[in-house]
């Protein structure tokens, strides 16, 4: 396995760039682990605490998948401490894999990843404006970066660290809020660019101030926005929360590919 990637990798991923638009990202970076045989596997790890990402093929055989399986654990991640995002055929193998290592493995989130081709205006009203982020907006934004991975219970960091991240999308200029018409910042959406992609994330609304459809509107203006830059709008979602994704279909957004956490 070589710890270097090259066109051959991309071209993989980009044959699952619904499923693995986070992965084509994450492999340009200076990752902790970066390993590739440039054909059948391709595993990154950027550090804590996010999860281990690991591509194989929809039909990738059992011979690959046991590599894949042992490569993780050379790299001594079958640890209890390490999460790994794949799809479904080598969740489960590393599943019964492990069992016969005398460890335990299970699926902790099922995953959806969607696209929106063409944006669907939200037919609900709701009061408020979006509101984009400035600097003055830096500790606000700060708590919805801690709010949001305190209720997924996933890549969780420092309160320092929410800061430096919520710092870097203000600069980006890509990160924005649901201001009400009372005047509180209600909900949180940011956009990034993956290639010709616009990765949607940290959608949260205040626990408060939910059942006003106030994700919706932002999240559909965010992807408006994204789209206007010439990207397609892209997201990740919790497969079993369904009135999160009810919301995104309601807005366009049309299902492409699923893989899981486990861990």
């Amino acid at each position: 396995m070589d710890n270097f990637v090259d066109e051959r990798d991309y071209e993989l991923l980009n044959k699952d760039m619904h499923t693995f638009s986070v992965m084509i990202r994450i492999i340009g970076l200076d990752c902790k682990i970066r390993l590739t045989d440039h054909k059948d596997i391709i595993l990154c790890y950027s550090g804590e605490p996010f999860p281990i990402w690991i591509w194989t093929e929809d039909d990738a055989s059992e011979e690959v998948m046991e590599r894949a399986y042992q490569t993780v654990k050379d790299c001594s991640l079958l640890d209890g401490e390490h999460n790994f995002n794949l799809k479904y055929s080598l969740a489960d193998y590393f599943i019964k894999r492990a069992e016969k290592d005398g460890l335990s493995l299970s699926i902790k989130t099922n995953m959806f990843a969607y696209e929106c081709p063409v944006s669907i205006p939200p037919k609900t009203e709701t009061d408020g404006k979006i509101h984009k982020c400035t600097m003055e907006d830096l500790d606000v934004l700060t708590d919805f970066y801690e709010m949001m991975h305190d209720a997924i219970g996933i890549d969780k960091e420092s309160r320092e660290q929410y800061r430096i991240n919520a710092e870097e999308a203000i600069k980006n200029g890509t990160v924005y809020l649901w201001e009400n018409s009372a005047g509180e910042f209600v909900s949180s959406c940011k956009w990034m660019p993956v290639q010709n992609m616009a990765s949607i994330n940290l959608v949260y609304t205040r626990e408060e101030h939910r059942r006003h459809h106030y994700a919706e509107h932002l999240v559909y203006q965010v992807t408006e926005i994204a789209r206007s830059e010439g990207y397609m709008p892209k997201l990740y979602t919790d497969a079993d929360y369904a009135a999160s994704n009810a919301c995104y279909e309601k807005i366009g957004y049309v299902l492409r590919g699923k893989l899981c956490l486990i861990g």
